[in-house]
């Protein structure tokens, strides 16, 4: 494997409104990101992450049963069918965050890895499932009406170019999968969200370099942008990045623009860190038992 990579983002706005039958949402955000693929391909990008479930709004703002229709089976459905042919012709790697349906009225927020030949080479599916309410409007992260709990552990996916893991947005706050993603091998994190401005954007360009950090991998977090009609929750903000093993930003994307961030990534970084700060060498397994309780 190479020891640079180019690395692709791709953050964007939702253009349809959620009123809006599901199909019409999928169809055109589908159309407009794989547009997005070809461009960050084009600019050299090796391996490219979309963000969360990108074929829509981000539909948990409310609580309604209408938004099941877009969960779709993995890896036969349609989407993680056309992305894996797309990978194919480019010769990319695809991480493409999707609605995930098991069965009958199971439903996951997942993400599809996609090898550079085409192939399907697994899938994360989110840990952690937020269900809060927000502002005054009765709009909120409404999680666990849609999704199940991941229970899939922390896989890390050996494609053409990396070793690549991934976390879902919520999960970024949650230090002990990411350390589970660097122990199990991740040279690269990959965190595709949708966050708004005004709850916990402070922490955005916080928590994830200290990942970094802490695992000595690099990281790429993806952020949607613009204002979602009708729920209008907040402003999604942007600023995708990607960030080296010292912490330091490789790149970050705009605010409020549509954007293909491609960025470089140096695997033998990842080494040299991880000589000079031994934090794996030095970690006490046998001492963080409780870690595992359920305290308090």
């Amino acid at each position: 494997m190479p020891s640079k990579v180019k690395i692709g983002l791709i953050q964007a706005k939702n253009d349809v409104h959620g009123d809006q039958p599901v199909q019409v949402h999928k169809e055109q955000a589908i159309a407009k990101h794989e547009k997005l693929v070809r461009e960050a391909a084009a600019k050299g990008a090796q391996i490219i992450c979309l963000q969360e479930i990108f074929y829509g709004p981000y539909f948990c703002a409310e609580q309604d049963t209408k938004w099941y229709e877009s969960a779709e089976e993995v890896p036969n459905g349609p989407t993680t069918q056309r992305f894996s042919e797309l990978a194919r012709e480019l010769g990319t790697v695809i991480v493409l965050p999707i609605y995930e349906k098991v069965g009958i009225g199971t439903y996951y927020n997942t993400a599809v890895v996609i090898d550079a030949d085409g192939s399907y080479l697994g899938r994360y599916r989110k840990q952690h499932i937020p269900h809060v309410g927000v502002g005054e409007n009765g709009h909120g992260f409404w999680e666990k009406f849609y999704f199940k709990p991941g229970n899939l552990g922390y896989p890390v996916f050996d494609t053409a170019f990396a070793k690549v893991g991934v976390y879902i947005c919520y999960d970024r706050h949650f230090p002990e999968g990411a350390r589970l993603l660097g122990l199990n091998g991740a040279e690269i994190v990959f965190n595709p969200s949708a966050t708004v401005a005004g709850l916990s954007e402070y922490l955005w360009k916080l928590e994830q370099p200290a990942h970094a950090v802490a695992n000595g991998y690099y990281l790429a977090a993806i952020n949607r942008v613009g204002v979602e009609a009708p729920w209008n929750m907040g402003e999604f903000y942007g600023q995708s990045y990607l960030v080296d093993p010292r912490g330091q930003f490789v790149a970050v994307a705009s605010r409020d623009q549509d954007e293909v961030l491609v960025a470089e990534m140096d695997k033998n970084k990842i080494h040299e860190v991880r000589n000079l700060w031994q934090f794996y060498r030095d970690r006490r397994p046998e001492t963080y038992q409780e870690m595992v309780e359920l305290l308090p």
